[in-house]
């Protein structure tokens, strides 16, 4: 008997391996082809994102319990950067793919909320950003150049700009919805660093205040086109898969920071390498 003739027996009564990962709230509409109301797909997108959202991370839980090194925080300011200054960018694309008039005068509040306005009381988030860097004293030309941060960080953020920029303007709007979950991860994330990092004040996180405020604003309108415009099963299962992929990229950055500055401590050629600890 040959070998070819024994290969199938050895795999007789065997099942395929499957991914281990249970369908995801999406998957479960595109089978039962049944169009949510718009309560109920307002609920599976809380839930979807909600379990996903990098709160979750063990990053981020190190972070607010205090256990963070002042290096590791740099790190991460540097590397959040790149996000951050990506956002006008992000919003640009997203208001110009848009014939609304309307749509466009209230998404274009997104931009002037992180570029900052002439004669506006507060500075823009980036420049806000930019205080917590300075705040961990880091050298800012060396955060804005974006040049040194993890190439991970790099192709995450290029990826949330190709998913906006390739995919329908439902896509891109979906995705914003991890605004949902932000006062939630600010209103830990505020006041445990006030209390655990000595060298953190008001000043150094003046980014996150008006965040309580304008995410909410901003994820309320991008709820509402949402459950408007998502007016198919498929439609739907689009919009809370783009909201599962704004967390895996979120995810994803996090767990580069991890890895390269807290375990195993590889920090890829060409990447921040912090001092001496302090």
């Amino acid at each position: 008997m040959t070998m070819h003739a024994t290969l199938p027996q050895a795999h007789a009564g065997t099942a395929p391996i499957g991914s281990g990962v249970a369908p995801t709230l999406a998957d479960d509409i595109r089978k039962a082809g049944r169009l949510l109301p718009p309560k109920e797909l307002e609920d599976a997108l809380r839930t979807a994102g909600f379990a996903r959202y990098h709160i979750h991370h063990p990053f981020h839980k190190l972070m607010n319990a205090g256990e963070l090194t002042k290096n590791q925080m740099r790190a991460w300011a540097l590397n959040r950067y790149c996000y951050q200054s990506a956002i006008p960018k992000k919003d640009a694309i997203i208001l110009s793919r848009s014939e609304d008039p309307e749509f466009r005068r209230e998404w274009r509040k997104r931009i002037a909320d992180h570029d900052g306005e002439d004669g506006a009381p507060i500075d823009g988030g980036i420049k806000r950003w930019l205080k917590l860097a300075e705040g961990l004293d880091l050298d800012l030309e060396m955060v804005k150049s974006r040049r040194y941060a993890l190439p991970a960080t790099r192709y995450a953020v290029g990826a949330y700009i190709d998913l906006v920029s390739s995919s329908s303007l439902l896509v891109a709007v979906a995705s914003s919805l991890t605004e949902l979950f932000s006062p939630i991860a600010i209103g830990e994330r505020v006041p445990a660093m006030l209390a655990r990092y000595a060298y953190i004040n008001e000043e150094t996180l003046s980014y996150f205040t008006p965040r309580l405020h304008q995410a909410p604003r901003d994820a309320e309108h991008a709820l509402a086109l949402v459950t408007l415009w998502a007016d198919t099963p498929d439609k739907q299962a689009d919009a809370i898969e783009a909201l599962l992929a704004k967390c895996d990229i979120l995810w994803a950055m996090l767990d580069a920071l991890h890895s390269a500055y807290v375990t195993p401590g590889r920090i890829p050629p060409g990447a921040f390498v912090p001092p001496e600890q302090e």
